[in-house]
């Protein structure tokens, strides 16, 4: 008789430009499994211990947030798709990541819901997401179908 796999307990972290979101679309892919949430088998249970905000711009909430988390057992934390498609997208999100990794050990994931098209085709005509590597830093974002996509809009 084999075991019941752990739960998996995982923490979102949106921008805090978004700090009213209901995080309707961060849910969805979770139970869908789509966008960031594709690391994980339909067949693990995860448990949503924590969401919150950076705490908006420089992101003041990143060095509390975490350990918060942690403490309800969250092993990843998800940084939102917000943070990456809003307008202009964070320019934090390396040092966001590095510094949760680095000070809590716990790893953390570029990415929640799939980029909406509206956002990917804007996204696509101008050079930040270029320049900062987006496609290395979240790239579950990036292997979505555009079908995916536009039903993220």
């Amino acid at each position: 008789m084999s075991e019941k796999p752990k739960m998996k307990k995982i923490g979102i972290i949106i921008c805090g430009r978004y700090q009213s979101c209901s995080g309707g679309k961060c849910l969805r892919a979770l139970k869908e499994r789509a966008g960031g949430f594709s690391i994980y088998s339909p067949q693990e249970e995860i448990e949503l211990v924590g969401y919150s905000n950076c705490g908006g711009c420089p992101g003041g909430n990143i060095e509390y947030v975490p350990e918060e988390m942690i403490k309800n057992g969250a092993e990843i934390i998800h940084l939102a798709t917000g943070l990456v498609v809003g307008y202009p997208p964070c320019p934090r999100i390396k040092a966001f990541k590095e510094f949760i990794e680095t000070r809590y050990g716990v790893k953390v994931i570029v990415g929640t819901h799939p980029i909406p098209m509206k956002y990917f085709s804007e996204h696509k005509k101008m050079s930040f997401w270029e320049k900062t590597n987006m496609r290395e830093i979240a790239p579950e974002l990036f292997s979505d179908s555009e079908t995916i996509m536009r039903n993220y809009d």
